[in-house]
């Protein structure tokens, strides 16, 4: 990775001199280089730019939030960059609600709603391309020159269907501003501290809360784009069932890169730390370390989901068999998570409860715990006092949509305690966990872990599958890892 020659920032290459790096090789830039350096270069404009696929549904989305708190100044931020180490940063990923409101996923920009009578005036605040005059484009940590070509404001207009602005200029335009404002908060310290006398805790929290429950419903665009997220992390899964040899000999790390290859190539990122989960790792919830040996005889809990270019992402898991066959036990205990999870999806339809799969889900687990003899009945009991929870652990689901766990700031009445609706998107996933130290279990059943989730939109007569590409049933899960292997 190249060193910078300078790590000001774009404003304090225009005031002060070039600051240099401790360690930097170059002593300076001579007024001749600098000079050389303004000219000579060809003009990059992009014109006739058509607008991006979601531009009618993120102008639909600023007019509903507009209705929703008129008169009011609304500013959505994008987020800034966050330091890894020393001078290298995170990739950068835009804030959900900037991102679901204007379909831009660069960094520093914000979104602002300016009241015009009872609507309001969308414009987009920007960093515009670096400039070549004052050497920011090949000086600068962030210039074009290290990190790419940046969208001119013009052409991020079109792109958009929003007019760009400067975002430099946008600080000192908020502390001057009146009337009352609402920000999304923890994404941009700049622009809070711009606000910070005019915005309250609660008024923000009701704009962050209004957002969650607006992508509880999903419009037809990102409906399209949960399914490629599926049909993509199908296909990682695919590429795992053939590396699996290579795992063993390995690590789960040979796991959790596979499918991260797919995802990078496919679309923009893993939507979340891919869990990776072989032998007693699969009893573990959210095991990310991917650490562990992979052992023929034993069970992958792979729980992993692509994130498109536009930030959906699946959410997917399967409990595969390392040899491609499930054991006696084994597959006695993933037949019961699997009814289990077949009569939770059966539960998913508009006008039911959100509760009522989760509740469908967990009473086929109770049962199953009952008549195995580890816990003892009646399952009415059980369900009362939540007994079985010590083997179920989790909730049966959540939304899905451009977060993992969508809508997390809706209010409890408009989620868990809500009803369905269709083109709601919800995983469905129980699962069973016998822990390797869990001594009130027959040893054979310690270190087996088993969790089947699948992605599933609510449609106006039931549901659909996303993520059904993916085999569940015991026997096709096994004849579609030997065809994998051919």
């Amino acid at each position: 990775m190249a060193e910078e020659l300078t790590p000001e920032t774009p404003e304090a290459a225009e005031e002060a001199p070039v600051k240099q790096r401790k360690n930097g090789l170059y002593p300076g830039v001579s007024d001749e280089l600098a000079e050389n350096m303004t000219s000579g270069w060809a003009d990059t404009e992009l014109h006739d730019l058509e607008p991006i696929a979601q531009a009618s549904h993120t102008a639909a989305r600023r007019a509903a939030l507009s209705a929703r708190f008129p008169g009011e100044r609304l500013v959505i931020p994008a987020g800034n960059l966050k330091t890894r180490s020393n001078d290298t940063e995170y990739s950068f990923r835009a804030s959900t609600e900037y991102a679901y409101l204007t379909g831009d996923l660069t960094e520093d920009g914000v979104l602002v709603l300016e009241p015009q009578g009872d609507a309001h005036e969308a414009t987009i605040y920007l960093l515009p391309r670096s400039n070549r005059a004052d050497g920011e484009f090949w000086l600068s940590g962030q210039g074009e020159l290290w990190v790419g070509r940046r969208h001119s404001l013009t052409e991020a207009a079109q792109l958009l269907g929003i007019p760009a602005k400067d975002v430099r200029e946008l600080p000192d335009q908020l502390r001057e501003a009146t009337g009352p404002v609402r920000a999304v908060r923890g994404h941009d310290s700049g622009i809070e501290a711009a606000l910070t006398d005019k915005v309250t805790a609660e008024r923000d929290e009701e704009l962050r809360v209004y957002l969650s429950e607006a992508r509880a419903v999903k419009d037809a665009f990102e409906i399209g784009e949960l399914q490629k997220a599926c049909d993509s992390t199908a296909r990682g899964f695919e590429d795992v069932v053939r590396i699996l040899d290579k795992a063993e000999a390995t690590s789960e790390r040979y796991i959790e890169g596979t499918f991260f290859l797919r995802a990078r190539v496919e679309g923009n990122d893993i939507g979340y730390g891919s869990i990776c989960a072989a032998g007693p790792h699969a009893t573990t919830l959210h095991w990310v370390r991917n650490d562990g040996q992979v052992r023929s005889g034993e069970l992958l809990l792979l729980d992993a989901g692509v994130e498109t270019h536009t930030l959906y992402t699946a959410d997917i898991t399967r409990t595969l068999p390392i040899n491609g066959r499930f054991n006696d036990l084994q597959r006695k205990i993933y037949d019961a998570v699997y009814e289990s999870q077949e009569a939770g999806i059966a539960a998913v339809k508009p006008g039911a409860k959100y509760r009522d799969f989760h509740d469908a889900s967990q009473r086929v687990l109770a049962e199953k715990l009952v008549e195995w003899g580890l816990i003892e009945g009646p399952v009415e009991r059980v369900l009362e006092l939540g007994l079985q929870r010590r083997w179920t652990l989790h909730g049966t689901g959540h939304m899905l949509g451009m977060d993992v766990h969508d809508c997390a700031a809706a209010r409890t009445e408009a989620y868990v305690d809500g009803t369905l609706e269709a083109g709601m998107c919800l995983t469905v996933e129980p699962g069973l966990y016998f822990q390797a130290d869990d001594l009130t279990v027959p040893e054979e059943y310690r270190g087996i872990g088993v969790r089947i989730e699948d992605d599933i939109l609510v449609t106006e007569d039931g549901n659909r599958n996303l993520s059904a590409a993916l085999p569940r049933q015991a026997d096709e899960v096994e004849a579609w890892m030997a065809s994998l292997k051919v």
